[in-house]
């Protein structure tokens, strides 16, 4: 139907020309897929290349990213910042064409993608975005934001167990702004699907609280285009299964043989199906005209009203444009001097001490949302203003469920959107849970907040499934990510401060479950929080140095306290960034790691990572095996966890 169809075919072409080009990538996708991808970009989805960022726009994640070379296909035809040269260089380095699409680097990718399932979840969080802040900014007058999200998956995707939390989320909240194409070609890398999933999809679905629809023929412009404008009209999340034929019109297509290898010489084979006779990564004039009127035109004009619309709006609700536009430039309302007036001295856990600062931000910052996976009551981590809901969409509290994957794969999409804070919760152990999602939060410098309590094996009786050892050392292996563990209010106080102002990396605080002492500090500490370590307690002519965190901070005060009793001068560091310190100037941190001085780490969690503090004398202290089931008092006995056991070993060490 579609062979003569230059302008979907020049789409497809150029896709497969790059990964020829780059003798690496899947031309599969970029042919089957190729009417879904044209209906959405030439015929329904609002945006404009000329101004990427335009914050009405509908968003396209390509969950799977392996399509990358369709969608930098779509992007160049459209007008973006993309050019044919940059096609010529795909999976090259330091390219615009990367293999995997990457946000932040080429002009028009929304989300980074590839690991299947966490673009189709951080759809949801977009399309969450859109409900909430619609909700909350819209008036009978003027619809300010009002778009849609949607998704191009594969069967692949829907096989991640990312995807099946986010399908039930999205279904229960109703996020009806939400468009899943689902290129089903019944074809995956090693086998047909068949071999590996037998349920009915749309019946998952449907059962999810899915508007469910079908295209039966891949090819067919018409249905697809039908299908999605009455997926527009509906009050649910829309599941479209288009059904395709992978890799059509090469010699392979309809098997693996196509999925994920460069055609070669075969591409002669489908250039001739599609009656293509134009010289290699050459685009037509009517073909460019075409794409130019159809996005690019349509985009621009679409952008124009909306900035007329905006204007007037602004006029008539002033404080409401002017608290969206804050929240979209990330200018949170911070008081310190509002945040340290909380710290009153008490002895309490930093979970308590963690819920009354996020209390006091939620009530300043509106564009603050966020929850955990079923265990605010724990965690002390709820948004304000109710439950959101899709009969109260203006609630900031999200109920994820028991769905730690989804709930940061969606808390990803809500930062991706933009003109929100996401913030998610839950226990440090089930960090393991969310480390995928983390993982792309970090390489997507995207501004998102993680809190974790229960965070060492002083949780106690809940026994080694819930006690983090490794945990600690995992996140601070992670790139980007700035990984705080206070030791009490002063220092909880400063890493949330620290933590809104880093408004490119992803942030995580750790707290404790039981009670710590509310430390001395003869000053306000934020400076030395932000850079990740300090004195605490200093000595002339100390021998020893303690390194500590968290929980542990007091303790290393004991510990110093025991050894002074023995004529050793002891400084005391906390250093509740171990990667903000790792990144400050060698003079600093041998201005606070006297490397003169045998250094000891104390820290309820792996050793894992410390030793590089400590040369070749010093020692670490910490659980390098799991965790027991007992009161935590009799589990830090068991381990040999108190200060005269710690300050005893380190006597001996010194002998």
């Amino acid at each position: 139907m579609n062979k003569d169809n230059k302008n979907l075919n020049a789409l497809r072409i150029l896709g497969i020309e790059a990964v020829n080009k780059a003798n690496s990538g899947h031309p599969g996708i970029v042919l089957g897929a190729g009417p879904i991808v044209y209906t959405l970009f030439t015929k329904l989805m609002n945006l404009n290349p000329k101004n990427p960022s335009w914050f009405n726009r509908d968003r396209f994640v390509l969950s799977a990213g392996h399509g990358s070379a369709l969608l930098y296909s779509a992007l160049h035809l459209s007008g973006f910042d993309l050019s044919i040269e940059e096609m010529k260089k795909f999976r090259q380095l330091n390219s615009k064409t990367p293999g995997h699409p990457e946000f932040g680097h080429t002009q028009g990718v929304e989300a980074t993608t590839g690991p299947l399932g966490q673009g189709f979840a951080m759809g949801v969080g977009m399309a969450l975005a859109e409900s909430h802040l619609a909700s909350k900014y819209n008036t009978d007058k003027h619809e300010v934001i009002n778009h849609f999200t949607y998704v191009l998956c594969g069967d692949g995707d829907l096989q991640e167990g990312v995807c099946q939390e986010a399908i039930s989320f999205a279904g229960r909240y109703k996020l009806n702004k939400l468009v899943v194409l689902h290129d089903s070609n019944d074809i995956q890398l090693d086998a047909p699907v068949k071999v590996a999933q037998s349920e009915d999809i749309q019946a998952k679905f449907k059962a999810a609280g899915w508007n469910t629809l079908k295209v039966e023929n891949g090819e067919d412009l018409k249905a697809i285009e039908k299908a999605i404008e009455n997926a527009q009209k509906s009050d649910k999340p829309t599941y479209i299964e288009v059904k395709t034929i992978i890799g059509i019109g090469s010699t392979n297509q309809g098997t693996t043989k196509v999925h994920g290898a460069p055609l070669g010489t075969d591409i002669t084979t489908v250039k001739q199906y599609f009656n293509w006779n134009e010289p290699e990564f050459t685009i037509p004039k009517e073909v460019s005209d075409f794409w130019k009127v159809n996005v690019l035109n349509r985009g621009v004009a679409q952008n124009d009203q909306w900035d007329k619309m905006f204007e007037v709006y602004q006029k008539e609700n002033p404080q409401l444009a002017e608290q969206l536009l804050k929240s979209i430039n990330k200018d949170w309302n911070i008081d310190l001097k509002e945040l340290e007036a909380l710290n009153k001295g008490t002895e309490q856990a930093t979970r308590v001490s963690s819920g009354e600062v996020f209390n006091l931000l939620s009530k300043n910052i509106p564009a603050m949302i966020g929850g955990s996976a079923d265990l605010c009551e724990s965690t002390k981590i709820k948004g304000a203003d109710g439950n959101y809901d899709f009969n109260s969409k203006k609630g900031r509290n999200i109920m994820y469920g028991v769905r730690e994957f989804a709930m940061s794969s969606i808390n990803n999409g809500i930062a991706l959107h933009g003109g929100l804070l996401p913030v998610a919760s839950g226990f440090f152990v089930f960090a393991d849970y969310l480390k995928p999602a983390l993982r792309m939060s970090a390489i997507m410098k995207l501004q998102t907040l993680s809190v974790f309590t229960h965070d060492s094996v002083a949780v106690g009786e809940d026994g080694p499934t819930h006690q983090p050892i490794e945990q600690l050392a995992m996140l601070r292996s992670i790139p980007n990510m700035s990984v705080y563990r206070p030791c009490d209010m002063a220092e909880t106080i400063a890493s949330y401060y620290n933590a809104l102002n880093n408004k490119n990396n992803p942030s995580v605080i750790i707290a404790t479950r039981q009670n710590l002492k509310e430390l001395d500090h003869s000053k306000t500490i934020v400076d030395d929080v932000k850079k990740g370590a300090y004195i605490l307690s200093k000595t002339d002519k100390a021998n020893i140095t303690l390194i500590a965190t968290g929980s542990e901070v007091s303790l290393a005060l004991e510990v110093k306290n025991e050894l002074e009793k023995n004529n050793q001068k002891v400084n005391v560091v906390s250093m509740p960034n171990m990667n903000e310190f790792l990144k400050q100037s060698k003079d600093y941190q041998d201005s606070i790691i006297d490397k003169k001085t045998i250094r000891f780490s104390i820290e309820l969690s792996s050793t894992y990572g410390w030793h590089r503090f400590l040369g070749d004398s010093g020692k670490a202290y910490g659980i390098d095996t799991f965790g027991y089931s007992a009161p935590a008092g009799d589990v830090i006995k068991e381990i040999k966890f108190t200060s005269s056991e710690i300050s005893k070993d380190i006597l001996n060490h010194l002998k």
